[in-house]
């Protein structure tokens, strides 16, 4: 029954408070304050006219409303009602007010409507009952049937599996195929679901399969840090399900299933050759797939997620996550970490310590405590790549020594070390094998005259001596200052009385 004319008359012509109008008419002190700044709108005065009769009175309120007078209420939309309340900031009272705005006459109280809409949920398939709000929980999984893709080449069969995400609020779904669950197919196919659905959720919903969770937990779980990784690139957060509650992912079980049953029992008869070519089937199907018709709700997937899920995305970042795998790695005694066959220098302080290398594409970084403490371009082959400020003093000092430059020193003390010093770089397969030796020499002239150790080198040139001790001995005994004698001959004389000719050999 309506109440608009006895709330012109209390206030109108008794002139009674609003409070005590809504005790009166049990009219809510809001809906009698707008009742009242309308009656002002439309210039009313009490008396009414007389020819004004209560239907007429209504439209004047409510243009848009239905004013017929009816003893049967009139049922609302709960489709319509539940995905409204989908929206971000939606209530039942509001969805309650528009329903009473539209049908003043026959529409139910509040506590009818909530329960009438409850036992509407009740009467739908389980999965309906789980309110998911538009923009917040993106759920993701794999099928478990796969794809067998042959080579054309070989004839050797593959399986591809199939990765599914689906949004929580509008059911849109993403399907495609990769070769494998290892953890850079994994995080590559949320890359391309984001790209996708063309923003980011709130929340990732996935299972607890080793690429993404290392340790399942009902309560705390451990997540890997890749997945870790890419869910602070986007901005959103990571939310497990639980082990063995396949319930906390309905949505992903769900898509999962319509997504076996619409797209890969369509291809089960197909043979295909590569990975693009399952994927380029996968995506004409999954079009078909999200504009089918909903059996119990108004639309289909396409068009809810345009209304609800679209709009409340949080918008892509600049650039796409690029994998960087990481992995805890122990410095060894040679100040380097191994990644792939290749071994990575870091400060030589860190030698014993366990650091975090994250490995990208491009580039190989090592962190302590959070903290980089090394970076080096990633390289594919065996090898090391070490840099001198990682090293200890002592052993950038002995990289920095070359040929040129022992030659060099030697040079300076005289033209016999130099001689000295360049035969024994020349005996050795490789020169560093005698640089010990040459700077053991060298360094005799911090105690020795140039003089003294050029004449020294002078006589081992000579005699052919060419160990260091040897050397050392003749500084030592002061051989280096003895005069040298002339005319010194080594070979005996060919002609002598005592030496017999070869004719005396018969």
């Amino acid at each position: 029954m309506r109440k608009i004319r006895e709330v012109l008359r209390l206030r109108l012509e008794a002139g009674l408070s609003f409070r005590q109008i809504s005790i009166s008419t049990k009219v809510s002190v809001g809906s009698i304050q707008k009742l009242l700044k309308t009656a002002e709108q439309l210039q009313l005065a009490w008396p009414l006219c007389a020819s004004l009769d209560d239907n007429q009175l209504a439209r004047l309120f409510y243009p848009a409303a239905d004013t017929a007078c009816s003893s049967r209420f009139q049922l609302p939309d709960w489709a319509t009602v539940h995905q409204e309340l989908k929206r971000k900031g939606m209530s039942m009272q509001l969805l309650w007010e528009e329903y009473t705005q539209q049908y003043p006459n026959r529409c139910y109280s509040y506590s009818q409507f909530c329960e009438r809409y409850r036992r509407w949920c009740q009467q739908q398939k389980r999965s309906m009952r789980q309110q998911h709000k538009a923009g917040e929980k993106c759920f993701v999984d794999y099928c478990g049937p796969t794809i067998t893709i042959v080579s054309p080449s070989t004839g050797e069969t593959r399986q591809a599996q199939i990765f599914v995400a689906v949004l929580g609020a509008s059911n849109y779904t993403y399907a495609e195929a990769t070769l494998s669950q290892s953890l850079p197919d994994w995080l590559h196919s949320h890359v391309r679901a984001f790209e996708f659905f063309g923003g980011t959720p709130a929340l990732l919903v996935p299972d607890n399969l080793k690429s993404g969770v290392n340790k399942a937990c009902r309560y705390d779980p451990e997540l890997n840090p890749s997945y870790q990784q890419l869910a602070e690139h986007y901005q959103l957060a990571v939310m497990p399900a639980r082990p063995y509650k396949p319930k906390d992912k309905a949505k992903a079980e769900v898509g999962v299933q319509v997504v076996e049953r619409w797209i890969l029992a369509r291809l089960r008869h197909h043979s295909f050759f590569s990975l693009a070519e399952v994927n380029q089937c996968i995506r004409a199907l999954l079009t078909e797939l999200n504009e089918r018709p909903f059996k119990q709700l108004p639309g289909n997937r396409r068009q809810a997620f345009e209304q609800l899920d679209k709009p409340a995305l949080k918008p892509l970042p600049l650039h796409p996550y690029r994998y960087v795998a990481i992995k805890p790695v122990k410095v060894n005694i040679d100040y380097h970490v191994q990644f792939e066959r290749h071994h990575y220098s870091v400060p030589h302080q860190y030698v014993g310590e366990t650091l975090e290398l994250h490995a990208s594409d491009q580039l190989v970084q090592l962190y302590f405590r959070q903290a980089l403490v090394s970076s080096h371009p990633r390289k594919p082959h065996p090898g090391t790549s070490t840099l001198s400020a990682h090293m200890p003093t002592r052993h950038s000092q002995q990289q920095q020594w070359t040929p040129g430059r022992l030659k060099q020193w030697a040079q300076d003390i005289g033209p016999d070390t130099l001689r000295w010093v360049s035969e024994r770089l020349e005996e050795k397969a490789h020169p560093e094998q005698a640089y010990r030796l040459c700077l053991g020499l060298l360094n005799l002239s911090r105690s020795y005259p140039a003089e003294r150790l050029n004449a020294c080198c002078r006589l081992a040139n000579r005699e052919g001596l060419t160990r260091l001790k040897q050397l050392k001995s003749v500084l030592h005994s002061n051989r280096d200052q003895l005069p040298e004698q002339a005319g010194y001959c080594l070979e005996l004389p060919q002609e002598h009385e005592n030496i017999r000719g070869p004719h005396s050999f018969h």
